[in-house]
């Protein structure tokens, strides 16, 4: 690599959402740093397979299935 242009990679401590923690090779941050995950596989329900709600502000979600209701895929 070109001495200069390239980001300092080093090794940082990630912490999972239930408290677990793991090595990890980043550009984020300096060496040594922790970063604390909100949401990761064990919490995400796109991974967890939980159902998520749809917030309906103003009707939106039910205008748009009303306009839509008649296309079957």
């Amino acid at each position: 690599m070109k001495d200069g242009i390239h980001p300092d990679y080093h090794t940082i401590t990630v912490k999972m959402t239930d408290g677990t923690l793991f090595q990890a090779k980043t550009t984020w941050g300096k060496e040594g740093d922790q970063m604390a995950l909100d949401i990761d596989p064990l919490a995400h329900p796109a991974w967890t397979g939980g159902s998520a709600k749809l917030m309906d502000t103003g009707g939106r979600v039910s205008k748009f299935k009303n306009k839509y209701a008649g296309l079957g895929f």
